[in-house]
Parts: structure tokens; sequence; C-alpha cells
């Protein structure tokens, strides 16, 4: 059985926190709903080293683009009040090159206090050459980021999007971000060449030790990632099986998980099906908001 852990209630708040008083009202209620949902899940992170990978990849101030970094702080303050021994937060662009500019453009300087300091380029960093054991993608091997290798528990914190490449993105389509612009150049297209689908499968088995919480506050319809409309969900959907979190996602955006060729891959990893997955919290169909899909992805809508 899978564990897929979803608080939603009061959620849709924290989008506006912009005065003092609110901003610390919002951290209080994300603080107090990210460590519930950890201790459900029984999460071990005392002296351990983990590291957060939200999803950062655009700014623009009329929608929703990036993962909430009100959300992002209460993740590292609970991981914090855990235990562990150190909370990085990493990422690595694909779109901009300046990472710090639009991390303050997204409003992370602000939100997190000493930001620079706790951050990791993941386009920068250091890497290792990994091999891929029997790989889906043209690829069969990768330069990745030894921050995210290094780390005890990495914490994948998408934002709950469609994709116009990949139908939907979500915990393991966050993981493109792993891989080094440094190394691969911007907008990373040697994942494009080598198959997306493929390569999003691919890039979870180096990392073994994943947690997924998804910022389903509010979402993205339409010509995502990028370009389309936000969509109030109210939701945090969460999991240790990330196949079974980003399955259960597309159940509540209205999508056919099966249908996701992703997901259809890595089903090794992780469940797919909703009779496997212990849902805990408000059940999926009482949550669940049909996200516009742009007219080539009709097809995966959930019937």
């Amino acid at each position: 059985m899978a564990d897929c852990i979803g608080g939603y209630a009061g959620a849709g708040r924290l989008r506006a926190q912009t005065p003092a008083r609110r901003r610390a009202a919002g951290i209080d209620r994300a603080g107090d709903r990210v460590r519930r949902i950890l201790a459900e899940h029984r999460l071990e992170v005392r002296g351990k080293q983990v590291v957060i990978k939200p999803n950062l990849v655009e700014y623009d101030p009329q929608t929703v683009i990036n993962t909430h970094p009100l959300l992002v702080h209460a993740a590292l303050e609970a991981f914090r009040s855990m235990g562990a021994a150190e909370v990085r937060i990493a990422e690595g662009p694909g779109h901009r090159r300046g990472t710090l500019d639009l991390a303050e453009a997204a409003g992370y300087f602000e939100a997190i206090p000493g930001f620079e300091d706790l951050f990791t380029d993941l386009n920068l960093d250091e890497t290792s050459h990994i091999h891929l054991n029997r790989p889906f993608s043209r690829l069969d091997s990768l330069y990745l980021p030894r921050t995210a290798l290094a780390a005890d528990l990495l914490v994948s914190m998408p934002k709950m999007k469609t994709h116009h490449w990949a139908g939907a993105t979500l915990g393991m389509k966050n993981l493109f971000g792993l891989v080094p612009g440094g190394v691969y150049g911007w907008p990373k297209n040697v994942l494009h060449w080598a198959g997306i689908d493929e390569s999003i499968a691919d890039l979870q088995r180096p990392f073994p030790h994943v947690f997924t919480i998804v910022d389903g506050i509010v979402g993205m319809e339409g010509n995502g990632p990028i370009q389309g409309k936000p969509k109030p969900t109210g939701v945090i959907v969460s999991g240790s099986d990330r196949v079974a979190v980003d399955a259960t996602c597309c159940r509540i955006m209205g999508i056919d998980p099966q249908k996701i060729r992703y997901l259809r891959l890595a089903e090794t990893l992780g469940l797919t099906e909703e009779g496997n997955v212990r849902q805990v919290g408000e059940a999926v169909r009482s949550v669940q908001t049909t996200f516009e899909l742009i007219p080539e992805f009709s097809r995966l809508r959930l019937r």
C-alpha cells in the first residue's frame, strides 16, 4: 500500500500573505499543516541532511508558476523542528540563469529569512557522473548535483500544474530541476531530445529517498507550466510514494493517471491504481477540481 496524505482546509488563504502579520499567520497555519503531514508519515529525519527542492521556473506577477515560498518556509521549519542536522533549499531553473534574481522576484528572499545562505543553485553545483541502469530514455548517464545526491532525504515540492508536453507536472517532473544547466545548458534540451516522459522516469532512480509535498493551493491549468491560468484548488498532497502522489494529484485535476506516459513507465517505483493508495485526509472526490487541458491533451481526461 502507498501513503498519500492531503491537507486542504483553509490552505488557499496562503496566496495573499503580504503584510507582516498576515505572513506570520500564514506561516503558522502552513507550518502546523506540514508538521501534521510529516507526523502522519512518521518521517525520521533527526540528525539527517534534508534538501528541499521547490519548483522555481519563471516569474510573472499575473499568474502562479512557482511553489509558494510560504509553504517552502513551513517545510523548512518543520524539518528543523524534527531535528534534521541540516535543511537546505536547492533548485536549478531551466529557463533563467540568474537563479537568485528569480528567487527574489518570486518572494523567496522576503518569505524565508536567510534564504541566500540556505540556498544551493543546482545549475552550478559540483556534480558526479551517474550511470543510469536500464534507462527508458536515450541517456545512459547523467551528471547530477552532489548536494542532491548526498541528501538523506530529498523533498520534492512542486506546484500542481498542467504541462503542454507531459500532460501534468508534479513531484516526479520536478526533478528536472536537478539536472545542471552548467553542464547541459538552458533550457536543458538534452532531456527533451532523450524523451521527456522517459527522462522523467529515469531521473527517479538515482534518488531513492524522496518525499513529495505538492503545492495545490493555487495550481495552474491550460497551457502550463508557465503560460497557463491560475486554478484555485486548495489542496496539499503529500506522500513517500512519489508515483502514488502524482497519480492522486492527477485524479484531483481530473486527469487519468493511466494515460500519463511517465507514470506508466515508472509504475515499478510505486502504485498508480487508486485502490492501492492508502488515502489519509479528504477523499479525492471531495476535492476534485477539473483542470482545463490544451486540446492536444483532451484524451487525458478522467472519465
